[in-house]
């Protein structure tokens, strides 16, 4: 375990005059919000000694020119709104906050770019988009609250992933600090380069361990002028998930994709209070299409209805938009008010096997005596997996979810996939990390942490440990 330098108050007195003493807060109380994310499980809650919000990149700067001077660890930290214990200082140190970085500086509508400060909402980056007749594609199922560093650190997938890409597909460069305190912007308004190594796209999923962005300039595309939601809803999941391909072959080419199997249904419209359609015994395939023309949607919406009944479909519907995706975007959630003990994953894996990897996860979960209920982005294989205590004794629980994920990781990547898609390693999945990452790849990564940030200061115990 790396030792790092306490913050004393001389460090205190410095932050003071870099930020000024209304951005430096060390109340025990006020600490308490900057000791985790959304991760409930309290092995990855830690407490900084002291939580700086800069802002501006300069700020930025002499915050970590100090911390590397110091000895004292950094953890860059955006809505808190993480899934994998990425902005808990698992070291303590300095949680630097960037939520007063928060301009929207330009709306280029006539080249379609964004350029933002990292504390920007995901949902204001599209509504400032909109504004002007134009898409940001980016669209996590926290949109509400995230803020759009925090995706760029991460490259959060989302809804429309299986059209448009994750972040890094979103974005053209990053201003960033990085771990010894020097300014630089990777990338740039090009649609291609081959000059060097592509510095912006390591950045981008490093989850805050190779740089802190301070900005960066996003992709607009034009706003597609028509779009329909539909609701095929399917007796299992194997049939739900034999249309996905046949949807994909057919050229349909869905903005969005997502399957609920008829727990996560259930368990939604419970935290919402309404009645959804086949409540009872529906498993849910949500299936959204853009187009150019009326014409172009009502030929996709017939050809819709035609694979998904030949597929077994129960019914397909046009829906009330708005509640089908409140449920989708409830279930996480829904999830933690029903039990505060469980453990949200979201193992990725190749599409062909989904159906077969839905079935094992759930029996591995039953195996275990837990719960567990599945959504999933279905058209790119990233399926979000909630482990449910069921009837597990809390005092029994971190060691039987470690059980679980033992069973679960080894299953995943015994048929070609991952361990995360989109939520990132954080500090939750650390261990696993090391346990499965193939030991060729994994000192790689280090190498580049150690080139980048020789006294790995800049959020240490993230990803990965490092010697």
């Amino acid at each position: 375990m790396r030792k790092y330098n306490r913050v004393g108050s001389n460090h205190i007195a410095e932050l003071k005059a870099i930020v000024g003493e209304k951005n430096v807060i060390t109340d025990p109380d006020k600490l308490i919000t900057y000791s985790q994310d959304e991760v409930t499980d309290a092995r990855y809650h830690h407490m900084p000694e002291v939580v700086v919000f800069p802002e501006t990149r300069d700020q930025v700067a002499e915050i970590i020119r100090l911390a590397n001077r110091e000895l004292i660890p950094v953890t860059p930290r955006g809505a808190g709104t993480g899934l994998a214990a990425g902005a808990a200082p698992m070291y303590g140190g300095i949680v630097l906050s960037l939520e007063k970085m928060n301009k929207i500086i330009e709306v280029n509508a006539e080249h379609m770019y964004m350029v933002v400060e990292p504390g920007v909402r995901t949902k204001d980056v599209q509504q400032a988009a909109a504004a002007v007749g134009l898409l940001y594609a980016g669209d996590p199922s926290s949109g509400d609250n995230c803020f759009i560093g925090g995706n760029i650190a991460t490259n959060a997938g989302g809804n429309k992933a299986v059209k448009y890409g994750t972040t890094r597909n979103q974005v053209y460069a990053v201003e960033i600090v990085t771990p010894t305190g020097e300014i630089t912007e990777l990338g740039g308004l090009l649609n291609k380069s081959t000059s060097g190594y592509c510095l912006e796209q390591l950045i981008m999923g490093s989850e805050g361990t190779l740089g802190v962005i301070t900005k960066a300039t996003l992709k607009l595309i034009p706003l597609p002028p028509c779009k329909m939601d539909f609701l095929a809803i399917f007796p299992d999941t194997e049939t739900a998930i034999d249309t996905v391909f046949k949807l994909l072959k057919a050229g349909i080419d869905p903005t969005s994709l997502e399957y609920m199997d008829n727990e996560a249904v259930n368990v939604c419209a419970r935290y919402l209070k309404v009645g959804l359609p086949h409540q009872e015994d529906g498993n849910y395939l949500i299936i959204t299409v853009e187009t150019s023309t009326e014409e172009e949607l009502e030929d996709k919406a017939a050809r819709i209805d035609e694979i998904c009944t030949a597929g077994g479909a129960i019914a397909t519907l046009v829906p009330d938009s708005k509640t089908i995706w409140a449920a989708r975007r409830a279930f996480g959630e829904a999830n933690r008010e029903e039990s505060y003990i469980h453990s949200p994953e979201d193992i990725v894996v190749p599409v062909k096997h989904l159906a077969y990897a839905m079935r094992e996860i759930t029996r591995i979960c039953k195996e275990h005596d837990a719960i567990g209920r599945v959504v999933a982005h279905a058209g790119d294989g990233n399926l979000h997996l909630t482990i449910m205590q069921g009837d597990i004794p809390a005092e029994e629980w971190p060691t039987k979810i470690d059980e679980i994920l033992q069973d679960l990781f080894a299953f995943v990547y015994s048929i070609g996939g991952k361990m995360s898609g989109e939520h990132g390693i954080g500090s939750k999945r650390v261990k696993w990390m090391h346990r499965f990452t193939d030991p060729v790849q994994l000192k790689m990564m280090q190498a580049i942490k150690k080139a980048l940030d020789p006294n790995l200061i800049l959020n240490p115990g993230t990803v990965f440990e490092v010697d």
